[in-house]
């Protein structure tokens, strides 16, 4: 006998209880009639109320199992041995859950070509390869070590070559400086008259002795315009940029390289404030915490900032009233231009030498506060994780509480990492919404808002695993209350003592936050 009549498999399908094929694929030539046929006729020569798991006709043989509403169906010859197609069929219906979260009709439709691509790595020419759930994952997932050096190299010279074409630009700048300095007067200050000169004297000078937030990077020597490969590198990491402004330009969704971004830096960001006046502050806190599956705090600390940004020269000569209500035991530290003595006694900003002016179009952080604790009452959001090991698995409990009530946390999300290769998690009771990744192996627990009136919340689930799968836990948020409650109260003139309209922006986001 040839070994193609001993042939194993001939189709793999998931179909409904009707007969109808979802998706087919055939390890052999077959029509697409033939296989709607044997499809079609499948449902009828089951037998209701038996206990089977496979039925035969004279020609083939049909390996199934029942999935909800659906069938995953093998098409086998009847000369195959049983117990190995019950072994794939066990594979198969292993598999099918790794791409589609809902077992439905629109989902499998959906993930067809994901499916078929994992059936291809179990039954290669109607054989069963010796692969399992991990090898098929990765395996689809056409992971390249080769393509992965070569983008960080590729995106290395990327950065390299803005970094030169920056360094280029202003050279070539500094050299302009030079030149108009060389000559009677610099076309930049035309116009302003003497007292705008004063001022523009003025405003330099306090930039600087008052170093911003992000210093200016020194120019280097003016070197020949001589071509060079630094200069070819740039023109090439010009040709990528318009390349991508073209792709966009065209409607493409183009992803930009996130390379040497920290994961908590995912946190959706908080917008400024459309109206954005003359005067502008921001006060910011980061805070990272580290906790124990046990419960007790390990780390925790808050970083906060009040960054200035002055827009209009009129309003550089002000001082910040600060209103301090934090009583958690942050450290306060002043910019040392800022009057320290002035701060202390009546929690007003102020320059030392006050016939100067704020820098113009420049963050300055005028004040800065650090908070470090291992004081279990100070967390802002506790989370308690209770896997428990069962028969089937693991049953997994997890809560969380807002014990500062005082604070609003805005798009929460607590990712849970999960055991590879035993398919999806079965969730039960749940606050909230989750998507559970596949490819990442993690459970992601999403919050819209937690605040005082929704301050506690659980999640449930259950799969295969032991307890220590399922941590560490991290968790992201952001906020527009902070968490010292160190806010500006008013910005005054500094000679007239009137008020000064001005615009704030408030952000509380995660650096790090963990249960270990």
């Amino acid at each position: 006998m040839s070994i193609k009549s001993l042939q194993v498999l001939l189709a793999a399908a998931v179909c409904t209880k009707a007969g109808k094929a979802i998706v087919s694929r055939q390890f052999v030539e077959m029509t697409r009639t033939r296989v709607e046929g044997l499809l079609a006729a499948f449902p009828k020569l089951m037998n209701t109320g038996k206990q089977h798991t496979f039925v035969e006709t004279e020609s083939v043989r049909y390996v199934y199992q029942p999935l909800e509403k659906l069938y995953v169906v093998l098409i086998t010859t009847k000369n195959s041995n049983i117990l190995e197609d019950l072994e794939t069929l066990r594979l198969f219906s292993r598999v099918i859950p790794e791409y589609c979260r809902v077992l439905e009709e629109s989902e499998i439709s959906e993930h067809c070509f994901d499916l078929i691509f994992a059936f291809d790595e179990i039954v290669a020419l109607g054989y069963r390869e010796n692969v399992n759930l991990a090898q098929i994952r990765t395996f689809t997932e056409m992971d390249s070590h080769e393509e992965k050096v070569f983008r960080a190299v590729r995106e290395t010279q990327e950065r390299e070559a803005k970094a030169e074409m920056k360094r280029k630009a202003k050279e070539l700048q500094r050299a302009r400086q030079d030149a108009e300095r060389a000559g009677k007067k610099s076309p930049g200050f035309g116009g302003f008259g003497s007292s705008g000169m004063s001022s523009v004297i003025s405003a330099t000078i306090i930039t600087d002795t008052i170093e911003p937030e992000k210093p200016k990077v020194a120019s280097a020597p003016v070197r020949s315009s001589g071509s060079s490969k630094a200069l070819k590198l740039g023109v090439k990491g010009k040709e990528v940029d318009n390349f991508v402004d073209k792709l966009k330009s065209e409607g493409e969704n183009i992803i930009t390289s996130s390379a040497g971004r920290k994961a908590s830096e995912a946190s959706k960001v908080l917008q400024p404030p459309v109206n954005l006046e003359s005067v502008h502050l921001r006060v910011e806190e980061k805070i990272s915490l580290t906790c124990g599956r046990d419960g007790g705090l390990q780390n925790m600390e808050v970083l906060g900032m009040i960054t200035l940004k002055v827009a209009d020269e009129k309003n550089g000569r002000i001082s910040i009233l600060i209103n301090n209500n934090d009583k958690k035991g942050a450290q306060l530290q002043t910019h040392p231009h800022v009057d320290k003595k002035l701060f202390n006694t009546e929690s007003l900003i102020c320059l030392k030498n006050q016939e100067k002016s704020f820098p113009l179009n420049s963050d300055l952080g005028v004040l800065k506060w650090r908070l470090q604790s291992t004081d279990e009452s100070l967390i802002p959001l506790t989370i308690n994780c209770w896997p428990s090991e069962s028969g089937s698995g693991c049953d997994v409990n997890i809560e969380y509480e807002l014990q500062d009530e005082g604070l609003e946390l805005n798009d929460v999300v607590i990712t849970i990492p999960l055991p590879s290769g035993v398919g999806a998690p079965v969730v039960g009771d749940l606050d909230g919404q989750y998507n559970h990744d596949s490819r990442k192996n993690i459970l992601e627990w999403s919050l819209p808002v937690i605040d005082e009136k929704n301050k506690s919340g659980s999640l449930e689930f259950s799969m295969d695993g032991n307890p220590n799968d399922f941590f560490p836990i991290h968790v992201s948020f952001v906020s527009k209350r902070n968490f010292c409650d160190i806010q500006v109260a008013k910005v005054t003139y500094v000679e007239e003592g009137s008020p000064v309209k001005f615009s704030s922006e408030t952000s509380f986001v995660v650096d790090k936050y963990e249960i270990l």
